[in-house]
């Protein structure tokens, strides 16, 4: 099967979540525009998050053939994303803050870093084969 377009559908999701996410976490906290395009953010992780469980892992080692380690940070998300809403509405914005930052370095940083080691199509487009 040609999982191409779940990949770009994935890319399409998440590379606005790089310069989202790294605007919310450096601005004033509150707003109404910290809130509507925090909305935004947080619908286009879990939307990225459920197209990746659909990408099998072609490297490294593969669990039930078709899931790898780097489908934990997917979990991560689907994880992270509703306990942070549910944080922030029960008032506990420190909690909501901290399960964003890890939600951010983990899903974005880290998982971002690693779509960059060989054998992985981005690796291919900024480094060649």
């Amino acid at each position: 099967m040609d999982y191409k377009y779940l990949m770009y559908a994935h890319l399409a999701t998440v590379v606005p979540c790089f310069f989202m996410g790294a605007y919310l976490l450096s601005v004033k906290k509150g707003t109404p525009f910290h809130k509507l395009l925090g909305k935004i953010y947080m619908s286009l992780m879990m939307i990225t998050a459920i197209i990746t469980l659909f990408m099998p892992a072609d490297v490294g080692p593969q669990f039930f053939n078709h899931f790898g380690y780097i489908h934990l940070f997917s979990f991560l998300t689907l994880y992270s994303v509703p306990t942070a809403i549910i944080a922030v509405k029960k008032g506990q914005v420190k909690k909501h803050k901290l399960k964003m930052i890890l939600l951010y370095v983990g899903a974005i940083i880290i998982a971002g870093g690693f779509t960059f080691t060989p054998g992985r199509y981005l690796h291919s487009v900024f480094f060649g084969n």
